[in-house]
C-alpha cells in the first residue's frame, strides 16, 4: 500500500488533513464540548505513543484536542472498504489493521512512525471495553515502546460512551473530559528488554490509565 507508506514517511499536516481536522474538531466541540487536563504532559518532539481509554468509536477524534502535533493512528481494515473514505483516512494519518489476526504490517509501520520521530496514537486495551476498570493489558504497547524508545502516555477519556455507545449508530450530546497522564518512559536495559521487564512497565501503564480514566470520570459529577 504505497500511500499508506508515504504518508508514514512523511509528518506534515497536508492541507486535506487541516480541513478534515477542523470538521471533526468543530463537530467534536459542538456535540461535545472536550475539557483537556494535562496536555503538557504530551512531549512535542521525539517519538510519543499517546495510549488512551477506548470506550467508544469516537474516541480517536478527541485526540486531535490534546496536542499540536499530527498524529498517526491506526484503523481497522474494514473501513477501507469505499476507496474515497479509505484514501481520507490514510491523508489524515491512518494506516489499516486487522484485528481478527496477527498484523505484521501495521505493527511494522506503528514503528515506522515512531522511528521517525513522530506520535502515534494506539489503544493499549485493542478493542472497545467496558465499566471503569482497566483490565490487564497486552503488552504490544510497551513491546512497541521498548523498540523504538517512545514515551507512553495514558490518556483518560470520559463521557464518551454517553456520546456513543454501544450498538448505537448516531452520536449524542455530552461533555466530554480528557485528562492527560504523566509520561511514562519505555522499558530500556543493557542489553535485550526482557518479557519481564515489558510485563512491568505494561502493569505501570494500565494503573496510570485507569487513574486518568477516574479522574477524568470524577470532571463528570461537577
Amino acid at each position: 500500500m504505497p500511500e499508506t507508506q508515504d504518508l508514514v514517511l512523511n509528518p506534515k499536516k497536508t492541507p486535506l488533513y487541516y480541513v478534515a481536522a477542523v470538521l471533526i474538531s468543530g463537530v467534536a466541540k459542538l456535540l461535545f464540548r472536550p475539557s483537556v487536563e494535562g496536555a503538557e504532559n504530551i512531549p512535542l518532539s521525539g517519538p510519543v505513543l499517546i495510549a488512551p481509554i477506548h470506550r467508544s468509536n469516537v474516541d480517536f477524534a478527541f485526540t486531535l484536542f490534546i496536542s499540536p502535533r499530527k498524529v498517526f493512528f491506526m484503523a481497522k481494515d474494514g473501513l477501507y472498504n469505499h476507496p474515497l473514505f479509505g484514501k481520507l483516512l490514510v491523508r489524515l494519518g491512518a494506516f489499516p489493521v486487522n484485528r481478527d489476526a496477527a498484523d505484521r504490517e501495521s505493527m511494522r509501520l506503528a514503528e515506522e512512525v515512531l522511528r521517525r520521530g513522530q506520535a502515534l496514537v494506539l489503544f493499549p486495551e485493542g478493542t472497545r471495553k467496558f465499566g471503569p476498570d482497566v483490565e490487564p493489558l497486552h503488552d504490544g504497547a510497551m513491546f512497541i515502546a521498548a523498540r523504538t524508545g517512545a514515551t507512553v502516555v495514558p490518556v483518560g477519556i470520559a463521557g464518551s460512551d454517553k456520546a456513543l455507545g454501544h450498538g448505537a449508530k448516531f452520536p449524542r450530546f455530552a461533555k466530554i473530559h480528557i485528562v492527560v497522564g504523566k509520561p511514562i518512559a519505555p522499558p530500556v536495559s543493557d542489553g535485550r528488554v526482557s518479557r519481564s521487564q515489558i510485563s512491568a512497565k505494561t502493569e505501570e501503564l494500565r494503573v496510570a490509565l485507569e487513574a486518568a480514566y477516574a479522574t477524568a470520570r470524577s470532571r463528570e459529577r461537577h
